[in-house]
């Protein structure tokens, strides 16, 4: 007779059990719920980035569009390539506000436009990335802090503002007709104005005499005006994240295509040290060394505390199985069997019945039966098996 198969047992968690262990992590998890629904709603008035006319915020440049407005000049926000790129025309300029995030089709596509349309176009803070596309012939060489700066050349818009908030990126471009290179630092002009004949690109090195905050300071506001009000229409082009246009060729993008190169390099030089490290933690840690314990425990506290753990976890079955298989060990020689029969039943139940009352079930369901339903059977089965080894030994 071998021990009834069972699909759970007591140690599988019950829902009290899974309530307990899981409601720190539901109640953390419903904080930041929350949270998140808090900051949106806070965050979901009329709020915009840096360098938007259409914020108030101390980074962005409302103020200087409502200066262009009183004077005639309608201001229009594009947030794709397709946007600013139908609005341009000989009576517009064109601002683009961040022309590193453009990607190199986006570029060409804007370069192409822009050199058609016979108007102006301002790029603000460009970078090598995007100057070698949008404005041909002028380089980034170095960076320089944001300061007041005296104009030292003889473009007509500048020598009227003055001194402005100027500085940032630095350029190199050759002298030749219908190339002005104004606010220089260490020889090194902060913006730069080529003409071509058909449309003139201004470069500001920095975007800081745009904001909000910077607009009524030294030559700033005059400068803005006169950069960005010399057509009576201003598309003021924000590239965003969400333009279609972004994706290579014009399809559907991949999460990889929205990470710079420079995250796709760290995460392979990331992953190369996560492997160098695994290697190096699991070397092997030899054989165990034994040693004396620094105090003696009792057996009996052994006996109790893993007692405990089981009453705990309500492990009935466990408890009885150990309780079994002890009773089966001790009274496999009693029965001259040998140890490595003690656990057969086959073997151990008709040595234990010839030494025993049969009673009405036999010894088998004692030394190999289901385990207790409840703590009342699990004492029950202890000192039914206490009395069958006293039995056996004296009979």
């Amino acid at each position: 007779m071998t021990r009834a198969a069972h699909s759970t047992t007591s140690l599988s968690p019950t829902g009290r059990q899974m309530w307990t262990r899981a409601r720190g992590l539901l109640l953390g998890l419903a904080v930041l719920i929350t949270a998140g629904v808090v900051i949106a709603a806070m965050r979901s008035g009329d709020r915009y980035g840096s360098l938007d006319p259409r914020s108030a915020d101390r980074s962005g440049s409302r103020a200087v569009a409502e200066l262009l407005a009183d004077r005639g000049v309608t201001v229009r926000v594009a947030t794709t390539l397709r946007e600013a790129t139908t609005a341009v025309g000989p009576d517009s300029t064109l601002l683009v506000a961040a022309p590193n995030l453009l990607t190199d089709s986006q570029q060409r596509a804007l370069r192409k436009a822009a050199s058609t349309s016979g108007g102006r176009t301002v790029l603000v803070a460009p970078g090598p990335t995007s100057l070698e596309t949008l404005a041909p012939g002028v380089r980034s060489t170095s960076t320089t802090r944001v300061t007041a700066l005296a104009p030292k050349c003889s473009l007509p818009a500048v020598r009227n503002a003055g001194d402005v908030d100027l500085g940032g990126e630095q350029y190199a471009v050759a002298d030749g007709p219908g190339v002005d290179g104004c606010y220089p630092v260490d020889g090194l002009p902060t913006l730069v104005r080529t003409d071509s004949g058909e449309g003139d690109t201004v470069v500001l090195g920095a975007p800081d005499l745009l904001h909000n905050e910077r607009l009524d300071k030294n030559g700033n506001a005059s400068l803005a005006l006169q950069l960005l009000g010399s057509r009576s229409h201003l598309v003021w082009y924000l590239p965003s994240l969400s333009d279609g246009s972004t994706a290579p060729d014009g399809g559907d993008e991949s999460f990889l295509d929205l990470l710079p190169s420079g995250w796709l390099w760290a995460s392979f030089q990331l992953f190369v040290a996560a492997t160098l490290a695994a290697v190096w933690r699991a070397h092997r840690l030899g054989p165990l060394v034994t040693e004396r314990l620094p105090v003696s425990i009792r057996a009996s506290e052994t006996t109790e505390g893993r007692a405990r753990l089981y009453h705990q976890a309500k492990a009935r079955d466990r408890a009885a199985d150990v309780l079994r298989s002890a009773t089966r060990e001790r009274l496999a020689p009693l029965l001259g069997i040998a140890s490595a029969h003690a656990h057969s039943p086959d073997v151990l139940l008709p040595a234990v019945a010839a030494r025993t009352d049969p009673g009405d079930q036999g010894p088998a369901p004692l030394l190999f039966g289901p385990p207790p339903a409840d703590d009342a059977a699990l004492v029950r089965l202890a000192d039914q098996l206490d009395a069958l080894e006293r039995e056996v030994r004296t009979s």
